[in-house]
């Protein structure tokens, strides 16, 4: 994954950037953090324009940083979404935990995603902490307002006002798209001058992979019950492009979905392997939208006891430790 520093030689070399060049052009690097299930992925994803971060209604969806470039006549910026602020119970909850907090001091912005209330709980609180001790500009970003009445906005903004000094409050819809223009104008006030990072038609640094990898991981989650979730991991083991499948492409994906018990097997492969099967179906044709191709998608399910507790398992599931030092 590329570094958040602003000498990151990403994306240079391509002839596309010569066009942003111009003055007054500016770029930089904007983390998104929060509690788990605020929406920082649907929000991002929104911004620009395409689905790369996987979202469902559970805690902890996200759990790498993920880089994604949203592209204007003004400027760039670039997208941090990271795994929500959370009280860890194991070495993966740690290793999401340092990588939402290292971000803040890395970036030119930092979004803070809250829940449209007037009541301050102890882990909105952990994070206020958190952002007093940086001197990256914050705005806070009161998401969800489609599910309130509009005279109650601004007592929300009221609470949060008193508790940090914020660059600015936007109350958007992540998921409606409210006010999302006027939030991505506040960020750019707020970016250095200075040029792309990525060419124009980029919209993420993450490996193919590694994107489809977290699609069936967040159809496993849609699909699967409340006590299994946060103990899987996906594995992409073969991805491979036909040659002579005719006019039409065509890319073989073997992937295997990890567990951390044998019980759990059983219910992820499901009764003839019903659950596997409805995971697969629902999985495929977003893979097949984001590659432009048809897919021959093949799931299989092992057991990695306490896998989250393994610092070798969690960088083989692409989670390395060394990436929250």
């Amino acid at each position: 994954m590329s570094g958040t520093g602003r000498n990151s030689e990403a994306g240079f070399e391509s002839k596309g950037l010569m066009k942003m060049l111009k003055e007054n052009y500016k770029s930089g690097f904007v983390t998104l953090i929060g509690r788990p299930n605020v929406g920082k992925s649907t929000l991002m994803n929104h911004l620009i324009g395409q689905k790369i971060a996987i979202t469902s209604n559970k805690p902890q969806t996200t759990r790498n940083r993920i880089q994604t470039v949203y592209t204007s006549e003004e400027g760039q910026i670039v997208f941090v979404d990271t795994p929500g602020i959370h009280k860890a119970k194991n070495k993966l909850g740690n290793y999401m935990v340092k990588v939402a907090q290292n971000t803040i001091n890395e970036v030119d912005v930092v979004l803070w995603l809250v829940e449209p209330t007037t009541f301050i709980g102890a882990g909105e609180r952990h994070i206020i902490e958190q952002l007093k001790k940086t001197k990256t500009p914050v705005i806070l970003v009161i998401n969800k307002i489609d599910t309130v009445k509009k005279e109650e906005i601004l007592l929300f903004i009221d609470a949060y006002r008193k508790e940090l000094d914020f660059a600015e409050i936007v109350p958007v819809s992540a998921l409606k798209g409210d006010n999302t223009q006027e939030l991505i104008e506040c960020i750019m006030k707020y970016l250095p001058y200075g040029p792309a990072f990525y060419d124009e038609d980029t919209v993420t640094d993450q490996p193919e992979r590694q994107i489809v990898a977290e699609l069936i991981r967040e159809k496993a989650l849609r699909c699967l019950e409340d006590e299994i979730p946060h103990g899987i991991a996906v594995t992409i083991e073969r991805m491979k492009y036909r040659k002579n499948a005719g006019r039409k492409k065509l890319v073989d994906i073997e992937a295997t979905i990890i567990c951390e018990r044998e019980s759990h097997k059983g219910i992820i492969i499901g009764k003839q392997g019903t659950m596997l099967k409805q995971i697969g179906s629902k999985a495929r044709p977003e893979i097949e939208e984001m590659l432009e191709c048809q897919v021959n998608l093949q799931l299989w399910v092992k057991v990695r006891k306490d896998w989250r507790d393994s610092d070798l398992y969690m960088k083989n599931f692409g989670y390395n430790p060394k990436d929250s030092e």
